[in-house]
């Protein structure tokens, strides 16, 4: 009687352990369907050519901590979860990183707790070799891609090639559109210098240094004075004692310099001296606000060159 009793109680143990194994499993299965579709989506993986040869990156990365050119995967919507505390900085990118992180390299920890799926770090970044333990590092050497190839570039990266393609395309035909209108009023020879003061010091720029020179002297085609091309087209800045300012202006001056300081200059008989500033073709810009040339920034400036070298036409 006993041992019927067992066989009993086992037969039916059986067949409520393959009940419950058999509902846990379609339950399950639900859940792994879609737990496999999502990492499908997140997790996929592509060889992308970067500089330093292939590498395989996440083919949407979710999230990105951008040691350098942040500001062209904010362009793109990119999912960055930390930045460099440059582009922290930039007024003009406050509202896309409301929560992002400031990371830095120099410190890992920072990179770490973000847990990225992707980094991008430039050619002198400090410790790539622990930043590519943590995540795919892409690297880019500051200077290798001209402005419109680096975005195309983060299109590439991002997945989002074609998106790049269509801004840097329309971009560059306002941009040309604008430069032609310029040339109408002030003629096809009208030149423009590019200062950059902290109330002390002043430099004068080339046509690749960020603060409008790309937009200014490749975009919209304008001229450069003769001095600014034998002194910055080289190296791509070059500084300026306050007495020789008048020498490197041309007939409009776009002058970067951050609202509060010291002005004091632009009250001397030298500035007052300068054709440009005599005409009112001075043009203002805010320098912790244009230190980048990416699509973010020079939209900004368009509308800015738009107003200022047209006065509203």
């Amino acid at each position: 009687m006993k041992h019927k009793l067992f066989i009993l109680m086992l037969i039916w143990m059986l067949a409520f352990i393959s009940a419950c194994g058999s509902e846990t499993n379609s339950t399950d299965t639900g859940l792994d369907d879609t737990h496999t579709a999502d990492e499908a989506d997140n997790s996929e993986m592509v060889t992308y050519e970067s500089e330093n040869g292939p590498i395989d990156v996440p083919a949407n990365p979710q999230r990105i901590v951008a040691l350098t050119n942040a500001p062209n995967v904010l362009a793109l919507d990119g999912a960055i979860v930390g930045v460099d505390q440059w582009t922290n900085m930039n007024p003009l990118f406050t509202e896309k990183l409301t929560d992002i992180a400031v990371v830095s390299e120099s410190d890992l920890e920072t990179v770490i707790s973000q847990n990225p799926d992707l980094i991008i770090a430039g050619s002198t970044t400090e410790n790539l070799d622990q930043l590519e333990k943590i995540a795919p590092t892409v690297v880019y050497t500051w200077g290798k891609l001209d402005y419109l190839e680096q975005q195309l570039e983060i299109g590439k990266l991002l997945n989002k090639e074609e998106e790049a393609q269509q801004w840097i395309d329309d971009f560059s035909e306002r941009a040309t559109e604008l430069g032609e209108a310029v040339k109408a009023k002030a003629g096809e020879d009208v030149t423009v210098s590019v200062l950059e003061t902290n109330g002390k010091d002043f430099s004068d720029f080339g046509d690749d240094w960020a603060r409008s020179t790309e937009i200014l002297y490749q975009a919209m085609g304008l001229g450069m004075p003769e001095l600014v091309k034998e002194n910055a087209l080289g190296e791509g800045y070059y500084m300026l004692s306050q007495e020789v300012i008048p020498e490197y202006a041309g007939d409009y001056i776009v002058l970067s310099r951050n609202q509060g300081e010291d002005n004091a200059f632009m009250e001397t008989e030298m500035w007052n001296s300068i054709p440009a500033v005599q005409n009112g073709h001075v043009i203002e810009i805010e320098t912790k606000a244009v230190t980048y040339s990416d699509p973010i920034t020079l939209e900004y400036l368009l509308d800015i060159f738009a107003e200022g070298f047209l006065d509203g036409e």
